[in-house]
């Protein structure tokens, strides 16, 4: 594989994971969600970058937390124009639990509702939700194990339990998400930053 078709990645990533990063993976990770009954799915940049493949889906947003890849302006074959949100974070430790809990509620806002268009915006229609990283390996995996256990309660009982699922779903074992990136989970968690634990 040549450095080019390696979409950004470090050089002391895994080839095999260089590889599965060259092409587009998606991973149903709930359905039926919400007043609008979206899907969220779990992946990775070259999902968020192939037309072809959001179409299929029914994916017209999408949430991307890497802080060093930005996927372009995206137009569908329908015409319909995917809506682009970005709360980047680094693989590894430093990040803010603030920003993390930002993300888990930019998730929910995606997720519960719809901002509607209008006449003089780029055309767009409701649709489900892709969030992905680079790999959707790591920050994406910890982002969603903590929405799942906040807002998904009637389905996952603990952050543990939608932990347990995405690691399944995803064929990764408990090398990831990468340790930074579940302290980061546990710090939000701990401080109550999105307001579901129960108070003492």
């Amino acid at each position: 594989m040549t450095k080019e078709k390696r979409l950004g990645v470090p050089e002391h990533v895994p080839e095999a994971e260089a590889r599965e990063d060259d092409r587009p993976l998606f991973y149903r990770v709930i359905e039926d969600f919400g007043p609008h009954r979206k899907s969220l799915f779990l992946g990775n940049l070259a999902a968020a970058e192939d037309a072809d493949c959001l179409l299929e889906a029914g994916i017209t947003e999408t949430l991307n937390v890497s802080i060093n890849m930005f996927p372009g302006p995206l137009e569908l074959a329908d015409g319909v124009h995917v809506r682009r949100y970005q709360i980047g974070m680094i693989d590894g430790a430093g990040n803010s639990p603030h920003l993390m809990a930002a993300a888990v509620q930019t998730i929910e806002g995606l997720m519960s509702g719809y901002v509607p268009a209008k006449p003089h915006y780029p055309k767009h229609r409701r649709g489900h939700v892709l969030v992905h990283c680079r790999g959707g390996r790591s920050r994406s995996v910890a982002l969603i194990a903590l929405w799942l256990s906040a807002f998904a309660r009637h389905r996952f009982e603990s952050f543990e339990a939608a932990l347990a699922h995405l690691r399944a779903l995803r064929g990764l074992d408990e090398t990831y998400p990468l340790p930074p990136m579940l302290a980061l989970a546990d710090a939000v968690r701990t401080r109550n930053l999105l307001g579901t634990e129960p108070t003492v």
